[in-house]
């Protein structure tokens, strides 16, 4: 195999927790999107693929997807949220029920084969998103690992422990 195809089979199967921002920022965003497709199949996962927050960004900013926050109105106001994304919340009210539009809104924003980002608090409820909407014949939907907040430290709080803000990715508070 010629060293340029190796190396380029060697960043794409390199599919674990990246640690410099600045280089995620720097790759083709066709190697992160890979990236993502194979941690889908070393996952199982039934929709396309994974990305950490710095992935997903660079993938959103070069125009190749679209983020979608599938947290509350509630969640969007108080914790924050990225500038500029859409917004269709999977779950509402306080008891969290699932949202019974969700699906449908969803096919009437998006097309079957876009490339369509999901984020939510910590990447477990736009991962069941990703699930739903892939059962529905979407083929390029991607759950946003360690969501906004991150996952929850010792003091049981967010933030410290990855999601979008952690990296500090562009967000903003209304």
């Amino acid at each position: 195999m010629p060293a340029v195809a190796q190396a380029t089979t060697a960043v794409i199967q390199d599919v674990r927790r990246p640690t410099d921002l600045r280089g995620v920022l720097e790759t083709d965003p066709k190697i992160l999107l890979d990236r993502a497709y194979a941690r889908g199949r070393a996952q199982g996962l039934n929709y396309a693929g994974s990305l950490y927050p710095p992935e997903a960004w660079k993938l959103v900013q070069s125009g190749l997807a679209v983020l979608l926050d599938v947290r509350t109105l509630e969640e969007l106001k108080f914790v924050g949220h990225v500038p500029d994304t859409q917004h269709l919340a999977w779950q509402t009210g306080p008891s969290m029920l699932k949202n019974p539009r969700f699906l449908r809104e969803f096919k009437a924003r998006f097309k079957p084969d876009q490339i369509i980002v999901l984020l939510c608090r910590s990447g477990k409820r736009s991962a069941a998103a990703a699930q739903a909407v892939s059962a529905a014949g979407y083929t390029q939907v991607f759950n946003v690992l360690e969501g906004f907040e991150g996952d929850l430290d010792l003091q049981q709080q967010r933030g410290e422990q990855g999601g979008w803000r952690h990296w500090e990715l562009p967000w903003i508070q209304d």
